[in-house]
C-alpha cells in the first residue's frame, strides 16, 4: 500500500509540475503523461524488486539468526534432518500450533522468532518509505522542459520486457536441465532399451527396507500406447466437430446465431479439467458401460473411450477458435474471386478459403494434440492406472501424465528408479511435444509460402 501510494503521489506531482511549466508558455519535450509515468515506473520497479528480494531472503536470514541464538549444546550431534525438524517445531510453536509440552528453550526460541519477524516487517516498511520518498523527489527534480521523459519511460519498459524474456528463457533452460539430469540418473539404473522397448510397466519397488513390493519393471511401451489411444480418441472427436463448427460459424451461420453460439462454444475452454473428469467418470463412463452391456460388449469401468471422448469435448474450443481465426484471416479478395467465377459458397470454402487457412488450422490442431498428450486430470479420473498393451478403447489404459502423478505420490526417494521414472516419462513427454511443435512450424511455413 505504501508503494502504490508513493507511486500515485509521484505520478500526480510530476504531471502537475509538467503542466505548470507548460502553462508558462514553455514547450515540453514530452507530454505531461510521460512525466507522470516516469515517476510512477521509477518508484514501482526498484521498490517492488527490493520488496521481493527482501521477502525471498527474509526466511533464510531469520532462520540463521534463530539457530545461532539457540542454547549451546542443543544441536550437538544432530544431523541436518534433525536440525530442520527442530526448526519446524519452533516455527509451529510461533504460529500457535503447540503439541505436547515443549522444552522452555523452544518456547523462548519461538518468542525470538516472532520478534525477528516483527522487526523484519517494520524494517521493510521503513526502507520502503525512505526509498520511495527518495525516488519521488528524484523524479520530481527531473521535470524540466528539455527532459526526455518519453525516452525514460521507454527505457524502463524495455528493461522490464528484457527481464521478462530472460526469466522465460532461463525458466525453460532450468526445466530442461532438471529433466535431463534426473533422466540420466534413471538411465544409469535402468537400461534405455528396457524403458523404450519393454512391454511390462510395474514400477512399484521397495523404497524402504521394511516395505514389501515387486522387483519392478520399467517397460514404458504400454504407457506410451495408452497415451496414443486416448489422444487419438480425443482428436477423432475434437477435430471434425471443431473444424466443421468453425466453417459453419465463419461462412454459413447468420450473424445473430454466430454472435450467440461462438461465446458459448468458447466457454468450454474455461471449464476446469477436474470438472470434465467428474463428468467423464460420473456420466460418460457409466453410459458407455451400460450401452456396451446392452449389446453384449465387455466394457471396463474406466475406459480410454470415456477419457478420450470427454477430452475431445474439452479440445473443441481450441480447434474451433484457431480455425475460425485462420478462416477469417483469408483475404476477402480470394472469396470474391471464387464467387465471381461461379463457385458456390461451399465450393469457395472447401477449394479456396480452407486451403489458404491451413497454416492456422494446423497450428490449432497440433496445439490440441499437445494438450491431449499432456492432459492429466481427465485421464487420472476416467482412464485408469494399470498399463496394458491394448489399442481397444473399451479397455482401461493409463497415460504418461497419470504415471507421473502416481510415481510422485507418497514416499519420494530421488535415488530410486521408481521416482526417477517420473522424470524419464516427463522427458519423453517434453520431446514429443517439441517434435509436434517443430512439425507444426514446418507445415505452417510450407503452406504459408504457397498462399502468400
Amino acid at each position: 500500500m505504501i508503494l502504490l501510494l508513493a507511486a500515485a503521489v509521484g505520478y500526480a506531482i510530476n504531471i502537475q509540475a509538467a503542466r505548470a511549466i507548460r502553462s508558462n508558455g514553455v514547450r515540453l519535450h514530452s507530454l505531461e503523461g510521460f512525466h507522470g509515468l516516469f515517476s510512477l515506473l521509477l518508484v514501482i520497479v526498484p521498490v517492488l524488486t527490493l520488496v521481493l528480494l527482501w521477502l525471498a531472503l527474509e526466511g533464510g536470514v531469520i532462520n540463521r539468526l534463530l539457530m545461532a541464538s539457540l542454547p549451546d549444546g542443543v544441536l550437538d550431534g544432530l544431523d541436518s534432518g534433525a536440525v530442520q525438524l527442530i526448526g519446524a517445531e519452533i516455527r509451529s510453536i510461533a504460529g500457535g500450533r503447540i503439541f505436547g509440552t515443549p522444552e522452555d528453550w523452544k518456547l523462548e526460541a519461538a518468542d525470538r522468532l516472532i520478534a525477528y519477524r516483527q522487526t523484519s516487517a517494520w524494517l521493510l516498511v521503513i526502507v520502503v518509505v525512505l526509498v520511495s520518498a527518495a525516488l519521488v523527489f528524484f523524479a520530481r527534480g527531473k521535470v524540466a522542459a528539455e527532459f526526455r521523459a518519453r525516452q525514460g519511460v521507454e527505457r524502463i519498459t524495455l528493461g522490464l520486457m528484457v527481464f521478462c524474456a530472460v526469466v522465460a528463457i532461463f525458466t525453460t533452460i532450468g526445466i530442461v536441465a532438471a529433466l535431463t539430469f534426473e533422466t540420466i540418473k534413471f538411465f544409469q539404473l535402468v537400461p534405455v532399451t528396457e524403458f523404450l522397448f519393454g512391454t511390462n510397466w510395474e514400477p512399484q519397488i521397495p523404497i524402504r527396507e521394511d516395505q514389501i513390493a515387486a522387483e519392478g519393471a520399467f517397460g514404458a511401451v504400454p504407457v506410451f500406447l495408452g497415451t496414443i489411444v486416448i489422444a487419438t480418441v480425443a482428436l477423432v472427436v475434437a477435430v471434425p466437430v471443431g473444424l466443421l463448427s468453425a466453417i459453419y460459424l465463419n461462412e454459413f451461420a447468420p450473424h445473430a446465431f454466430r454472435k450467440v453460439v461462438k461465446p458459448i462454444l468458447e466457454v468450454l475452454a474455461g471449464v476446469p479439467t477436474v470438472v470434465y473428469g467428474f463428468f467423464a467418470i460420473l456420466v460418460v463412463a457409466p453410459a458407455i458401460r451400460q450401452f456396451g452391456q446392452s449389446i453384449g460388449l465387455d466394457v471396463a469401468s474406466n475406459t480410454a473411450l470415456a477419457a478420450g471422448g470427454v477430452m475431445g469435448i474439452m479440445l473443441i474450443p481450441f480447434i474451433s477458435s484457431f480455425a475460425d481465426d485462420a478462416l477469417s484471416a483469408v483475404p476477402q479478395s480470394l472469396r470474391d474471386g471464387a464467387l465471381a467465377l461461379g463457385a458456390t459458397r461451399g465450393e469457395m470454402m472447401m477449394n479456396v478459403v480452407f486451403p489458404a487457412a491451413i497454416p492456422g488450422i494446423v497450428g490449432g490442431v497440433l496445439l490440441a494434440v499437445s494438450r491431449a498428450i499432456g492432459e492429466t486430470m481427465i485421464v487420472v479420473m476416467a482412464a485408469g492406472l494399470i498399463a496394458r498393451m491394448t489399442i481397444n478403447p473399451l479397455d482401461s489404459v493409463t497415460a504418461v501424465t497419470v504415471q507421473i502423478v502416481t510415481l510422485l505420490i507418497g514416499d519420494t526417494a530421488f535415488d530410486n528408479p521408481k521416482t526417477l521414472a517420473a522424470f524419464a516419462l516427463g522427458m519423453m513427454l517434453f520431446l514429443a511435444t517439441l517434435v509436434i511443435n517443430v512439425f507444426a512450424l514446418r507445415i505452417v511455413r510450407k503452406y504459408r509460402e504457397i498462399y502468400d
